[in-house]
């Protein structure tokens, strides 16, 4: 997408923050054959595509994925080839932070690999959208546990030169409407801020309740985009769909 466009005009990191993420602080991550770039199966379903991608670009893209597999993309312009299965398709918006009140949380605690299998379970309960084994790799991690049990949570995932998207915000149903989400999500900002990077997100356009939320909270209207997920030619889908990427705050 952005690193590989044919244009000489100049794009802004989040117009594709999928290819300025691989091709820039989450480099290490890429996956790459001819144009195509993806994150590790087991990090993120994410997949950046050319603008313009042509009949051998979609043939790397399923190469890439392999048999049974799924690509996921956002801000894609042009659908996939016709016997390419689409499993997923909804509009989006991207937030970005225009006055957040970001502060560090007394409560939160940094979550690191020894906490996935907590993680996966409370993303199992209130399904925030893909989180896998490796996705805490990506950026910081934030959870707050009540009597031992990790009960709410938010991180990051995508990291576009200068950006870094919040990701990954989810409550348990025992402790909703206590705002631990917005809690939570205030001090990834926080951590994002004191890098010097800008916290973004990504919503569900039909989540209202979530992107008022968020607005509430000082985001502001990027842009509107799209997500998909396609599945290669032949298989069954290898990742799960993208879902609302940070919709479940607006539970919290």
């Amino acid at each position: 997408m952005s690193a590989r466009r044919s244009s000489s005009a100049v794009m802004h990191p989040l117009d594709d923050p999928v290819g300025t993420s691989l091709t820039g602080p989450h480099a290490h991550f890429a996956e790459r054959r001819g144009r195509i770039l993806r994150y590790p199966a087991d990090v993120t379903p994410w997949a950046a595509v050319p603008d313009r991608p042509q009949a051998a670009d979609w043939a790397d893209a399923a190469a890439l994925a392999g048999p049974g597999g799924s690509v996921t993309l956002t801000a894609f312009r042009e659908p996939p080839p016709a016997d390419w299965e689409v499993t997923f398709h909804a509009e989006g918006v991207q937030l970005v932070d225009a006055g957040v009140a970001a502060a560090p949380d007394p409560e939160a605690v940094r979550l690191g690999p020894a906490d996935v299998s907590e993680m996966l379970d409370l993303v199992a309960r209130t399904r925030p959208g893909p989180f896998l084994p490796r996705t805490v790799e990506l950026g910081t991690y934030l959870g707050i546990r009540r009597e031992g049990v990790l009960v709410a949570m938010a991180g990051e995932r995508l990291h576009p030169p200068g950006w870094s998207e919040i990701s990954g915000v989810c409550t348990d149903e025992s402790v909703r409407g206590q705002g631990l989400a917005t809690r939570l999500l205030l001090a990834v900002s926080h951590e994002i801020r004191e890098r010097g990077e800008t916290p973004f997100l990504h919503a569900a356009a039909s989540n209202v309740h979530a992107v008022r939320l968020y607005e509430s909270l000082g985001f502001a209207l990027r842009r509107r985009t799209s997500f998909l997920a396609a599945l290669v030619p032949g298989g069954i889908p290898a990742h799960p769909a993208p879902g609302e990427p940070a919709g479940a705050a607006a539970r919290g």
